[in-house]
């Protein structure tokens, strides 16, 4: 069977910078077989970090231009990792960064990842693959989470994934062999934005919220907000970071480090809360590198009978990074990429816009 060779972008809510994955695919008698060749993270530096946080606030024509220009930027990351890597990838498949999820608006509901394709695919003149959640969303569905067919095809050999990014997400099979996921709670942009009043850009390991004592009357306050009682498909997005969450958090007297600390509770509880039976989870994303965070995690996977694990570094860190890559793979083969049963949608459906033609 032919191995393709395909680079995904990965841009987060919390702002780390742009993941970038290399990636070989394989399919063999239905099963996928993945290699991540070369990996690494472009930081933002302060000017571009400052742009996309009051991107939200852009009058529409400033907008589409910063769309486009934030394309064109994507596809210079892309040309200069392929030059220091001596690569020859096959498509670009790019999540672009999100500005806005509001997929239960009404009349519509709408989701916007910018980093134009057209303009990332003249920068690179290399095929490309972004908004992969605009139709999911447009069918009725959350347009999120996505990740979900990557775990079914690549990590199948656990019972649950999880990726703690600035938001936390999980997905699973239910009883029915159908999959399940969705945003379980906030996770790094609830602590950055606490780590930030410390002049940290997050909080290394976890060493401020170990420092810190349990609120035992925020975690209530936080354990009791409505969208923990919503039913699957639901998500969660920057708008209610700032108008439910944060505003809690921010109400309450205490010090930095005892919030971090309780946050990491809350994050823990609310991931151990949905799982619906024991078996073994494999946690990813830049919080699984907090061990404070992956301590109370443990601790409550335990009395669930449910046994944490973490993997390599690569895996761990591009995890999200390679399944877009997946994603964009499957868009070009025109195959199913985003499952109804995830996201709420009428149907599965085929997720994300090409520019610059197929894969040879």
């Amino acid at each position: 069977m032919p191995t393709y060779n395909a680079l995904g972008l990965m841009s987060g809510t919390s702002l780390d910078g742009v993941d970038i994955a290399y990636c070989s695919f394989e399919e063999k008698n239905g099963q996928w077989h993945f290699e991540i060749l070369q990996a690494e993270t472009v930081g933002y530096g302060s000017d571009w970090k400052k742009r996309l946080e009051e991107a939200p606030k852009l009058d529409a024509l400033n907008f589409m231009r910063f769309d486009a220009e934030y394309g064109s930027y994507l596809g210079d990351l892309v040309s200069q990792f392929i030059a220091k890597h001596q690569i020859q990838p096959q498509l670009v498949a790019s999540h672009g960064h999100t500005i806005f999820h509001e997929p239960d608006a009404k009349p519509v509901g709408l989701t916007t990842q910018i980093g134009h394709g057209a303009y990332l695919f003249a920068q690179c003149g290399i095929p490309v693959v972004c908004d992969f959640r605009t139709v999911d969303v447009a069918l009725g569905g959350q347009g999120a989470p996505l990740v979900p067919i990557g775990d079914k095809l690549l990590f199948a050999d656990y019972d649950y994934c999880l990726n703690l990014g600035g938001i936390a997400n999980v997905s699973f099979e239910d009883s029915n062999g159908e999959m399940i996921a969705f945003d379980t709670s906030p996770c790094n942009l609830a602590l950055n934005h606490l780590a930030s009043q410390k002049g940290l850009e997050y909080d290394k390991g976890g060493v401020l919220a170990k420092a810190g004592k349990l609120n035992s009357s925020l975690l209530k306050t936080l354990d009791e907000l409505p969208f923990y009682g919503l039913s699957a498909p639901k998500s969660l997005g920057r708008e209610w970071m700032e108008e439910v969450f944060l505003p809690k958090v921010d109400a309450v007297e205490d010090s930095v480090e005892n919030k971090l600390h309780t946050i990491c509770v809350h994050i823990a509880r609310q991931i151990s809360a949905v799982l619906p039976r024991s078996g073994n989870l494999l946690a990813t994303g830049g919080g699984a590198l907090n061990v404070f965070l992956m301590d109370c995690l443990r601790e409550e996977l335990e009395k669930r009978e449910v046994e944490l694990k973490i993997p390599s570094k690569l895996v761990l860190e591009y995890k999200e990074a390679l399944v877009f890559a997946l994603l964009g793979l499957l868009r070009l083969q025109g195959r199913m990429n985003t499952f109804s049963s995830v996201t709420g949608a009428k149907s599965d459906n085929l997720g994300g816009a090409l520019y610059g033609g197929g894969m040879s």
